[in-house]
């Protein structure tokens, strides 16, 4: 049999907050141990020549991404970009008193897509649907929110053409199987192993397998 020519490598970016670094920094091959490393299995699987990056750092912001996206996004000249942030700049306001504004949310976050836009225009570029799962009344609380920051994000994919990773639709999902809130979050917004691989099989049904 004549092997079929060899994929180009590809270098494929995750960013974003917490649930993108996972201890990434404290793990030798800079994975971490949630959703990124089980889409790096698979992608190292069946993908091999491609590389994943995990540049997530906890506590971000869309403000925090936008100070840091060269160095760690532009710079590394990725050929797929996934931005996995928005959940703090709510759930700050409940912890820290700090409010983000609706449109100062979407200034930051389109300002993240045009630069993409422009630095790296082949890129497909996927954005992930920030949740809260609603373990108790503290954290349904952060919808009032989140859910309008959320909005923006489906507004701003559908204007740039970018694919989702609905996460509010894998929550549905999830509890119709027989998942609770805690099951997938124990505090409503870092996931549980089976969380993350919920996050994992989701991006895997979006961006396909």
């Amino acid at each position: 049999m004549t092997a079929s020519a060899v994929p180009a490598p590809r270098r494929l970016l995750f960013i974003g907050d917490s649930i993108t670094d996972c201890g990434r920094r404290e793990d030798p091959e800079g994975l971490g141990h949630g959703y990124v490393r089980l889409l790096a299995e698979h992608v190292a699987t069946h993908e091999p020549t491609a590389t994943v990056i995990n540049r997530g750092i906890s506590g971000d912001r869309v403000a925090d991404l936008e100070a840091r996206f060269d160095a760690d996004c532009l710079d590394l000249t990725p050929d797929a970009v996934t931005i996995y942030v928005g959940v703090n700049d709510a759930w700050h306001r409940f912890t820290r008193g700090e409010r983000i504004t609706e449109e100062s949310f979407a200034q930051g976050y389109r300002h993240l897509l045009e630069q993409l836009a422009a630095a790296v225009p082949a890129a497909p570029v996927v954005l992930i649907i920030p949740f809260v799962a609603d373990i108790d009344e503290g954290a349904a609380q952060i919808h009032a929110d989140l859910d309008g920051k959320v909005a923006i994000i489906r507004a701003l994919a559908s204007e740039h053409g970018h694919r989702i990773v609905d996460l509010e639709q894998m929550l549905t999902t999830a509890y119709a199987a027989g998942h609770t809130p805690a099951t997938i979050a124990e505090d409503g917004v870092h996931p549980t192993p089976a969380g993350h691989r919920l996050i994992a099989d989701a991006w895997l049904d979006a961006v396909g397998r």
